[in-house]
């Protein structure tokens, strides 16, 4: 049996809570040095002991916690697990019908219900995140849920992710069920991934990019020259070169990523000799390409939302702008730049903003081709902004 504490919140965070934001937020509580154990059960209340949510506490950046029902009787336990993940695998229905696509995601934390995990399907393999000691107290019940509402599950994988700042805790990521193969094949429209599920933090592709990989395959690629920056394992170059680029580039600073990259290429049954695959600093690399007046049709720039090298320190916030003003140095006149920002911190609206002043200070006009946000499995709570992060723009260059 769970432990349960009543909470008291303050006066200026009844009206977001009310109106059905879901995380729990350390500013939020008067009394929450109550609370010694992640995992307690807490119910939350005005200063006039309106009931306003039950949830579980639990350390996840500055949240403590995620509100689960606004309904005071409803018992948080296997029953209401069993009936989040139910809900969750038929919302994601068409997905694991099709055969073209084997990699998506399952269960999208608050999105679906449940803040503070996240789980991922490959090809009948399953990866949970936890996000917090709290979110991990409902371990049992969560992968009986799993194993009961999802077809097929050959193994679970998990990915401790509350060492503090989300942190990773290194480890065994195994489960249980059966160990997947190394690399696992999977497959996303079609296009074929090698994934690692046992290899740390990262598995090897970003889900919530699929969409946009399928846009640059089948309408942007053919017969272009393509730079992808940041390009971890080289999931966009491989959807540009199946699209039919004369030639990709893919820069990433990561010294693994050269052969990541190349075991994507070759999974797709691709040359990879006959694309450049380039170890170094992005920054560093632009100046390269600007001293050597190189150019490219196509520039993926997705960068994360911070990133610290020997030379170089990127906030998303504050320096996209300037990133963006490098690509657009070396991206031929009507070449197309993809612009992508997984930071949560802005919305569609300001990202739109760097991208103006970029083009600005850059002195060249521009037309806005089409918009992504996240895919339909990565169910987002409507409250909750910050889960709707993900922004794709395709720009022309004028």
């Amino acid at each position: 049996m769970k432990k349960t504490a009543r909470l008291k919140v303050k006066p200026s965070y009844v009206k977001s809570l009310k109106a059905g934001y879901p995380l729990i937020s350390e500013d939020a509580i008067l009394n929450l040095h109550e609370i010694k154990d992640e995992g307690t059960i807490v119910e939350l209340f005005d200063e006039k002991n309106t009931f306003l949510g039950k949830g579980y506490y639990g350390k996840q950046n500055k949240g403590r916690g995620w509100i689960l029902t606004r309904d005071p009787q409803e018992v948080i336990n296997e029953s209401f697990f069993h009936e989040k993940l139910k809900n969750a695998a038929a919302h994601r229905e068409a997905l694991f019908n099709d055969y073209e696509t084997t990699a998506f995601r399952v269960f999208n934390g608050e999105g679906d219900g449940i803040g503070g995990i996240t789980i991922d399907h490959y090809n009948h393999y399953y990866v949970i995140t936890w996000y917090s000691e709290g979110a991990y107290a409902f371990k049992n019940d969560i992968i009986a849920a799993l194993k009961n509402n999802v077809p097929k599950v050959k193994g679970i994988y998990e990915k401790k992710r509350f060492a503090g700042k989300g942190t990773y805790i290194e480890g065994d990521d195994f489960v249980e069920g059966e160990k997947a193969p190394e690399p696992l094949l999977v497959r996303e429209n079609g296009i074929h991934f090698a994934v690692y599920l046992n290899d740390g933090a990262m598995v090897g592709v970003f889900l919530d990019q699929r969409d946009v990989r399928k846009k640059i395959r089948d309408k942007y690629a053919s017969g272009k020259t393509v730079l992808n920056t940041f390009s971890y394992t080289g999931a966009f170059s491989v959807a540009a070169a199946l699209g039919g680029a004369v030639k990709t580039t893919s820069v990433d600073l990561a010294n693994r990523s050269r052969a990541k990259t190349q075991e994507q290429f070759s999974v797709n049954g691709i040359d990879y000799s006959e694309h450049d695959i380039i170890v170094e600093d992005v920054f560093n690399y632009f100046k390269y390409a600007v001293r050597k007046e190189l150019s490219f049709d196509m520039v993926i720039l997705d960068p994360p939302s911070f990133a610290r090298s020997k030379k170089h320190t990127f906030s998303a916030e504050k320096d996209y702008t300037g990133l963006l003003e490098q690509a657009i140095a070396i991206t031929e006149k009507n070449g197309v730049i993809v612009a992508s920002s997984n930071c949560a911190t802005f919305g569609m609206t300001k990202f739109k903003d760097f991208i103006d002043k970029a083009f600005k200070n850059a002195g060249s006009p521009y037309k806005i081709l089409e918009e992504f946000k996240l895919p339909t499995d990565f169910k987002y709570h409507r409250e909750f902004k910050e889960g709707n992060y993900l922004k794709v723009v395709f720009v022309k260059k004028g």
